[in-house]
């Protein structure tokens, strides 16, 4: 397989809470949801960067979709990591999404690998780690 991550799709029990927190709390850009004229279509993308969108879809959407049946969702399956370049940067968005109406898990703090990091959880419990890590320092 050539990896080739395009989309990361959270499953969503309430759409517009979603939407409202990912829009208006975390300031990523969207166009709204999309795909309300078809049964289960209903979904939102956020760009993220270049190539690669965040969706939010219902959790029952998906579960039609993939035909499984749905689970009781769990926040320690996986986390999604936010690298930023500095430690003050950190402290904004955990704040940003406290702000939000993130929970926050853990705030940010040293790391024992020499970073500074800190988790919150969404409105649907997606756990996002906030990092500055000194040897992955993003592109400005």
């Amino acid at each position: 397989m050539k990896p080739r991550l395009s989309v990361i799709t959270l499953c969503v029990d309430d759409l517009e809470r979603s939407l409202r927190f990912y829009r208006d709390g975390l300031c990523l850009q969207t166009e709204g949801i999309v795909g309300r004229e078809f049964e289960h279509g209903a979904v939102a993308f956020f760009d993220l960067q270049p190539g690669l969108k965040l969706a939010i879809w219902p959790r029952a959407s998906l579960a039609h979709d993939s035909g499984l049946a749905p689970d009781a969702p769990s926040a320690t399956e996986c986390s999604l990591g936010h690298n930023v370049s500095s430690c003050a940067e950190v402290d904004a968005v955990m704040e940003q999404a406290r702000r939000a109406g993130a929970a926050i898990v853990k705030p940010a703090q040293d790391t024992f690998w020499g970073g500074y990091a800190g988790y919150f959880q969404d409105p649907d419990g997606h756990l996002w780690e906030v990092v500055w890590n000194p040897r992955l320092l993003p592109d400005a």
